[in-house]
């Protein structure tokens, strides 16, 4: 708690130092220190075309490929780097980690059909409280390395679910069923790629996927910044 701490006071005067251990960037670094942009525990599941991310949405909706770019442990670095993008206005970091795993994507033969990319949205009451939907930026990253763009208005969230937080798998879906809807917004996209910036049980995720799914023709994918298992 005292290190977290610590990180929230240097990100706040001294900007420059690495979101996930803290310490100062060194010329030439960006975003993140040379080490810990090293070991990233990235999990290769975009060259698997069965993996753990894939089969969370097995018999729940039609999803074409899914990955996730590194793994989460509760207190270790990716944590540290998804409170900076999320409550610390590090919205940079949330570009750069998108074109970092965009780079891989593009070359995976499981995503190098997708055509448009679709952050889960955020409701209006929680853009408000924290000013911006921290997956549009990772969405942004990947568009940059990817070269394909991004439909921030394609779904919108109609109700202000609860958090997600401790919730069962069954009481998450219950929480995010029927809370997505097409926008409307014209895409030519026939392959989406849904970005968030972890993934759990997959209900949000689920949720958005099967809105997609209503659309004639099309494929729906899903990338995740980090997951959980």
């Amino acid at each position: 708690m005292l290190t977290t701490y610590l990180r929230d006071f240097f990100n706040l005067f001294y900007p420059h130092v690495c979101p996930a251990c803290g310490r100062a960037l060194s010329t030439g670094e960006k975003r993140l220190c040379s080490v810990c942009l090293w070991r990233m525990p990235k999990t290769n599941f975009h060259l698997q075309e069965d993996n753990p991310v894939l089969r969370r949405f097995w018999g729940k909706t039609s999803v074409s490929s899914a990955a996730s770019f590194v793994f989460f442990d509760k207190g270790e670095k990716v944590q540290h780097m998804l409170h900076s993008l999320k409550y610390q206005n590090n919205t940079e970091l949330g570009i750069f980690l998108g074109e970092l795993y965009g780079a891989e994507l593009k070359s995976s033969p499981l995503f190098s059909s997708c055509d448009g990319i679709v952050p889960v949205p955020l409701h209006l009451k929680k853009i408000r409280t924290r000013g911006y939907n921290q997956s549009d930026f990772i969405a942004e990253g990947l568009s940059n390395a990817m070269g394909i763009p991004v439909y921030k208005k394609f779904l919108t969230r109609t109700v202000a679910t609860s958090t997600q937080t401790r919730k069962a798998r069954y009481a998450r879906f219950e929480n995010v069923e029927n809370v997505f809807r097409l926008n409307g917004e014209k895409a030519d996209a026939k392959h989406f790629l849904i970005v968030d910036d972890i993934i759990t049980t997959g209900s949000t995720l689920e949720a958005c996927a099967s809105c997609i799914n209503q659309i004639e023709g099309v494929k729906v994918s899903v990338a995740t910044f980090a997951c959980t298992f």
